[in-house]
């Protein structure tokens, strides 16, 4: 505790950011890793690992291959001025009303539009805001190890790094499944730069957008963590035909994401590095649904929470994506699989669940024995249900 206060004082004084990792000479490592320049100096470490098969054409030309059966996927999404959201999936049949008719809804009677004779005033109804038809045609196919065309990307939350994915990697590379996972910027073994704006929702994005087109196929799965399902998300929306399927662990509703004005976090960098301590034991006391000596150990292996004050301000402060509201989630057409851990503190199963209701192909999984960090803490369980969901195909 000591340490941390000296450290903090010497960041007030010198305006230094802890762990901040410079710029690296070589982009290759000696232990699986593999360090991506994204931008002049932006350096993130990327686990990669790709079983040994024929070379497969990367993103975004590919061969040409018979398409599978598709899935119809058709839905209006009508979008009032008081907010309220109108979702109608529609079948083959059109609508009555064409299919693209302004949708209408009737407003309750206005107590004073009632004349005094008794007889109710006339409902009028109300004019939308905006409408959206999503109309679009979805391949949903088995995606074994054996696809050459298959890649799993893992994108974690604030706060942790790649390790935090190290049994689901382990798994799937078994398996023979190409898979993804980098450090976001500040996080792991990626570069820090000392300037806030590094750290924004829109800047960690592009950096995600950057390794996505870098190691994309045909068929891309996004699995995301808290708040790495925010990019999962934005990847889905911006490349449509190359996502796949879509896990959510612990995500939290289809809202769009606005830094709270009272937060500990928007403390002065110093004064969060005094209290690391804290906001680690009261992360472990959170994030676990035991806080035992496993847990502890796990979050050790796991550098989850092993950030600079710098970086974790200047990241949960950036978290500014407005167009990520429920109409943005409704839009999306690919199937996703929400995983909640039921003891999570941070994100009620009420977020969860909401989120199911928005999306248009979506299956919520509650892991009863799990918190948070339920990737760490029954990593069988989750392990069993991504892989059951990366094999599912309708009928």
């Amino acid at each position: 505790m000591l340490t941390s206060i000296t450290d903090g004082f010497l960041c007030c004084l010198l305006g230094k950011t802890p762990n901040a990792v410079g710029p690296l000479d070589s982009v290759e490592s000696s232990d699986g890793f593999t360090f991506l320049e994204v931008k002049p100096g932006r350096i993130l470490r990327i686990r990669h690992s790709a079983p040994a098969r024929p070379p497969f054409p990367q993103f975004p030309e590919f061969p040409e291959l018979p398409e599978p059966p598709a899935v119809r996927c058709k839905r209006r999404i009508t979008l009032y001025r008081n907010g309220q959201l109108l979702i109608e999936n529609l079948g083959e049949a059109e609508s009555p009303r064409g299919q693209n008719a302004e949708a209408e809804a009737d407003l309750p009677p206005d107590p004073s539009g009632i004349p005094s004779s008794g007889t109710p005033a006339k409902r009028r109804k109300r004019k939308p805001k905006k409408v959206v038809t999503v109309d679009c045609q979805k391949s949903i196919t088995s995606c074994k190890g054996t696809h050459g065309d298959v890649v799993l990307f893992f994108i974690h939350g604030v706060g942790g790094s790649l390790d935090i994915w190290k049994e689901q990697l382990e798994f799937f590379s078994g398996l023979g499944y190409e898979v993804v996972a980098p450090d976001l910027a500040g996080h792991g073994c990626s570069s820090a730069p000392p300037v806030a704006a590094a750290y924004t929702f829109y800047a960690l994005a592009e950096d995600m957008r950057a390794v996505f087109k870098r190691y994309a196929k045909r068929r891309n799965i996004l699995i995301g963590h808290s708040y790495g399902v925010s990019f999962c998300t934005f990847l889905a929306h911006e490349y449509p035909e190359l996502v796949h399927k879509v896990i959510m662990i612990n995500g939290g509703g289809p809202t769009a994401l606005e830094p709270s004005l009272c937060s500990i976090f928007n403390l002065p960098p110093c004064v969060l590095h005094c209290l690391s301590p804290c906001l680690a034991w009261s992360f472990l006391k959170a994030g676990f649904a035991r806080q035992g000596a496993k847990e502890k150990q796990l979050l050790r292996e796991g550098n989850a929470f092993n950030v600079s004050s710098f970086v974790l301000r200047a990241t949960m402060s950036g978290q500014y994506w407005p167009e990520g509201d429920e109409l943005y989630h409704a839009e999306l057409a690919v199937p996703v699989l929400l995983v909640h851990g039921m003891h999570d503190k941070f994100v009620p199963v009420e977020e969860d669940q909401r989120m199911a209701e928005i999306l248009l192909i979506a299956f919520l999984k509650v892991i009863d024995e799990g918190s948070h960090m339920v990737m760490l803490e029954c990593p069988d369980t989750v392990n069993t249900l991504l892989h059951e969901f990366v094999l599912w195909e309708p009928d």
